[in-house]
């Protein structure tokens, strides 16, 4: 695939605090890569270096073949960026937000069929102060998106969104990747990651600690699982316990719980079976991003948001 982000050893200092250590990674075209860790944890500064916000003190990095440096003006006219702290006057209408950014570009998509796109037609002539979160956000996809850009970059879009708002957001961002464009998203949520990312870099006091799919770097973790069922009828632990894939078996009341590994609930359902016994309400727990982050890290993600 071809790579259209390449960071060798990137570097960042602020006085004596360490933002960003020695990161290098690569981004292919066409997939969304993720950025995760906690808060402080170096990904906004990142970014902003790819972006050309942000000068590093060392390494190198190449976004569509610029450096983002030295060739910013053109980089800016094929990158579209939403970034965390943005925002605009609340007196602007949403109408001219979008004309006054259709005058940054050489290069621009008529902003009208934007507005229909991202749910915004009704919200042509409100004011920007009057949006709800979700109608804010976006907008700031509308702008990253009006001229057209290969990459678009996301840095922590769902912060401070509802459910509801966030399962929107992620709608859109599968439709920006959708439309062939590369996107690089930085968040702290491991849902939205697990979503959404083809792959991720996982950050941590300004050091890639892990990078690869979600799904891989959960498989690294562990193939543990969980199975929690209850039951009509009593089971002796024993029984299920020579389950060659079974580690722990509890038992309260109608309630059990089966720990092991491999194809633990295939052979747990056959066992039960010839026993006579039908489960019901079946959960199975696996482990997920989360568990690999607070596996690297050391500390639940819960406490950086």
């Amino acid at each position: 695939m071809e790579k259209v982000i390449e960071v060798n050893r990137l570097g960042k200092l602020y006085g004596d605090i360490v933002a960003v250590d020695d990161v290098s990674f690569e981004v292919q075209r066409g997939e969304i890569f993720g950025i995760v860790g906690p808060n402080g944890a170096g990904k906004t500064t990142t970014v902003e270096s790819l972006i050309g916000l942000k000068r590093p003190d060392k390494g190198e990095v190449q976004v569509l073949g610029l450096d983002p440096q030295n060739d910013r003006p053109a980089l800016a006219q094929r990158i579209g960026t939403q970034l965390q702290q943005t925002q605009l006057a609340e007196r602007i209408k949403v109408w001219e937000v979008l004309n006054l950014f259709s005058s940054f570009y050489d290069k621009t998509v008529p902003w009208e069929p934007l507005l229909d796109r991202w749910g915004l037609s009704e919200k042509r002539h409100a004011f920007f102060g009057k949006l709800s979160g979700g109608q804010k956000q976006r907008l700031f996809i509308a702008l990253a998106l009006i001229n057209d850009p290969e990459i678009v970059f996301l840095d922590e879009i769902t912060t401070g969104l509802d459910p509801q708002a966030r399962r929107e957001t992620w709608e859109l961002v599968q439709a920006i990747r959708d439309e062939g464009k590369t996107v690089v998203m930085v968040t702290h949520y491991m849902d939205e990651v697990e979503m959404l990312c083809d792959r991720v870099a996982i950050i941590d006091h300004g050091r890639l600690i892990a990078l690869d799919a979600p799904a891989a770097l959960v498989n690294q973790l562990s193939d543990e699982q969980r199975i929690i069922f209850t039951v009509d009828l009593p089971i002796n632990p024993a029984d299920l316990q020579t389950i060659e894939q079974v580690r722990a078996v509890s038992i309260s009341g109608s309630k059990i719980e089966v720990q092991g590994a491999g194809d633990l609930l295939v052979n747990l359902v056959l066992r039960l079976h010839e026993m006579g016994i039908t489960p019901s309400n079946i959960e199975i727990h696996r482990p997920s991003l989360e568990d690999v982050f607070i596996s690297l890290t050391g500390r639940s993600n819960v406490e950086n948001k």
